[in-house]
């Protein structure tokens, strides 16, 4: 068995006062996977390709948004995948866009809705991409203010 990192996903939000909201994107109803499933952005790391780098491309891709920030979370998602016979790492990223951009989402998906945490979490299937929302959360909302995400500069 394998332990490979081919995937990432990318948590977007926006500040609203003293609150952030999280930018979830809804699986078109063709998608072979999971149809009609609520997610963050996520996508496959390319030949050669940092997961960081998947993440600014992947977050263009599927919303046409580009982030004034990107951090890196301190959770690292994972699951088996039987057809590979390997275990998949996930590295999850963060990004912060400006409160009234405009949202234009893939053919990859059908709808979008910016939402609380609380909500994110109701709507999103696994339980490692809810604890990255409240991570994500925490640190944002000064909940934790011992904890520093690492922020991804223009490298």
């Amino acid at each position: 068995m394998n332990i490979i990192s081919t995937l990432i996903e990318a948590h977007i939000f926006r500040e609203r006062g003293d609150e952030i909201e999280f930018l979830l994107i809804k699986r078109s109803n063709d998608d072979k996977l999971y149809p009609g499933m609520w997610q963050m952005v996520t996508g496959s790391i390319d030949e050669n390709e940092k997961a960081f780098e998947t993440a600014r491309r992947e977050i263009k891709e599927e919303t046409g948004l580009n982030p004034l920030k990107l951090w890196v979370v301190p959770n690292v998602n994972s699951f088996y995948d039987p057809n590979k016979d390997a275990i998949i790492f996930i590295p999850v990223f963060a990004a912060v866009v400006n409160a009234t951009s405009e949202v234009i989402i893939s053919n990859e998906h059908s709808e979008y809705k910016w939402v609380s945490k609380d909500a994110a979490k109701k709507m999103i299937a696994w339980v490692g991409q809810r604890n990255s929302i409240e991570i994500i959360h925490e640190y944002f909302t000064k909940e934790l203010t011992n904890l520093n995400l690492i922020e991804i500069k223009n490298v």
